[in-house]
């Protein structure tokens, strides 16, 4: 009348393996990031908008290009570094146009840094799981990235080419350099 069902064996050893860390860290804590993330993108506080424009370069231009370059390879990383710089450039034209009315030349910059940077971190890098060369190809990477899109400010009627701005430019793509490359170890570590 009615057939058993069977279940398969592989998903119950899954869930038996499963531990409560697991829950945590798969779970609980990219909720929080994202509700986080929600927050910080609602708010109206000028501080918070600023620190939600700045992560949003440093994540999409600059660190998942440079991460995936090192991780992956020099076209990985050029590739996501394009799309990424794409989306990056398309969403910050968008509100700029809606606050000023203009264009900048610095989108462009944006989008060719984001896939200058990637693509060096690979290739510098070479799936390297020593840090001192991935943190050599990082910072070198961020800073050839950062002096491309020092050059396209000086033909920005926004943006500012002086020494802060410059500083601004600089900073974030150079400490990023030392940062993703621990990223990266996390990502390349072998599993016994």
């Amino acid at each position: 009348m009615y057939k058993s069902v069977q279940v398969n064996p592989v998903l119950i050893n899954y869930f038996k393996d499963s531990k409560i860390k697991d829950l945590v860290f798969g779970i609980v804590v990219p909720t929080l990031v994202a509700f986080l993330i929600l927050g910080i993108s609602l708010a109206s506080a000028t501080s918070l908008v600023a620190l939600k424009y700045t992560l949003l370069e440093a994540i999409l231009v600059v660190g998942i290009p440079m991460l995936i370059g090192l991780v992956w390879n020099r076209w990985a990383g050029g590739a996501s570094g394009f799309l990424l710089g794409s989306l990056y450039s398309l969403y910050y034209s968008d509100q700029l146009y809606a606050a000023q009315g203009v264009g900048d030349i610095s989108l462009l910059s944006n989008l060719v840094s984001s896939m200058l940077i990637g693509y060096i971190a690979g290739a510098l890098g070479k799936r390297s799981s020593s840090y001192r060369r991935m943190a050599f190809a990082g910072v070198t990477a961020g800073f050839m990235g950062s002096l491309l899109l020092l050059v396209a400010t000086q033909y920005s009627p926004i943006l500012s080419g002086d020494v802060s701005g410059a500083l601004l430019i600089f900073l974030p793509r150079v400490l990023a350099g030392f940062i993703v490359p621990l990223l990266a170890k996390i990502f390349m570590r072998k599993k016994l």
